[in-house]
């Protein structure tokens, strides 16, 4: 037993020290990369000579900057968004009701992986740079592409949640209640699955703004997004790219921050009772 008890306290130790080195590895170059963007001088000290957020406010009065960054989330929010609302039920439709297109669906939804972003690219160039359907260098095109690239991810975390729920017997209960499948659908599926979609939006989310081999290739500064905005300033002001970066990786953290709190808050699915009453699943 005591040895039992002696074991415990040293592979917390060893866990804690994994866990320690790990976020070193992650969080170090960002620390540089802060301690570089807020520094005057820094080329043969271990240390840089001076520290100043010039390189801060010039980035947050630039307003190219600023509108980059709201190009970013505004492709980024619609293209979940419109994910969401388009493949959420169309999976839960053909897992349930069709279930012999889901072999197809998934062969569609897996088709990304197979697909090189460069050649990708040159194709959607060539077939959407010219009438009908000329939207090379504009917002659509970006949406369109995004849309097909976060497929995989929200169709598996959607179809994980819609497994570990038992969707069916779930949907079962709620027209024996009275509920029509609509509302059952609203009201107790998408309540229940709601943490796989949490899960589905913040990969899509962390996809969509580190992508930039697409954005440059379709768009480049015809719509200029944050990724190539700091594509551009990389050769043109350290400091000033070193802040961009940051700043990126901090909006996201509170982006992030933020969903999962409030995705935390689970609602409660109901069902209708027999007197038109709702009442917990």
């Amino acid at each position: 037993m005591h040895t039992a008890e002696k074991k415990k306290p040293a592979g917390r130790v060893w866990h804690l020290f994994v866990v320690i080195v790990i976020l070193t590895f992650l969080l170090l170059p960002l620390l540089v990369t802060f301690l570089f963007s807020i520094s005057t001088v820094w080329e043969n000290t271990i240390m840089p000579l001076g520290l100043t957020f010039d390189a801060y406010t010039n980035l947050f009065s630039d307003e190219r900057f600023l509108f980059a960054l709201g190009r970013s989330f505004l492709v980024a929010v619609i293209t979940v968004a419109l994910s969401l609302i388009i493949m959420v039920p169309t999976i839960f439709i053909v897992s349930l009701y069709i279930p012999r297109l889901e072999k197809w669906l998934q062969t569609v939804v897996l088709l990304p992986f197979a697909i090189p972003g460069v050649v990708a690219a040159v194709g959607l160039i060539k077939l959407y740079s010219s009438p009908p359907f000329a939207i090379s260098g504009t917002i659509w095109i970006l949406i369109g592409v995004y849309f097909i690239i976060i497929l995989p991810y929200v169709y598996q975390s959607t179809r994980n949640s819609l497994r570990s729920v038992n969707a069916e017997e779930l949907m079962e209960a709620a027209e024996v209640l009275g509920a029509g499948k609509s509302r059952a659908f609203i009201r107790v599926i998408l309540p229940n699955i709601m943490p796989g979609i949490i899960v589905a939006s913040l990969l899509s989310f962390s996809i969509i703004f580190g992508e930039f081999v697409l954005a440059n290739m379709l768009v480049g500064g015809s719509y200029e997004v944050v990724q190539v905005y700091l594509f551009h300033m990389l050769g043109t002001d350290g400091h000033l790219s070193s802040a961009t970066i940051v700043t990126f990786f901090a909006l996201i953290f509170i982006l992030f921050a933020l969903v999962l709190k409030f995705g935390n808050r689970k609602p409660q699915a109901k069902l209708p009772s027999d007197d038109g009453k709702e009442e917990p699943a």
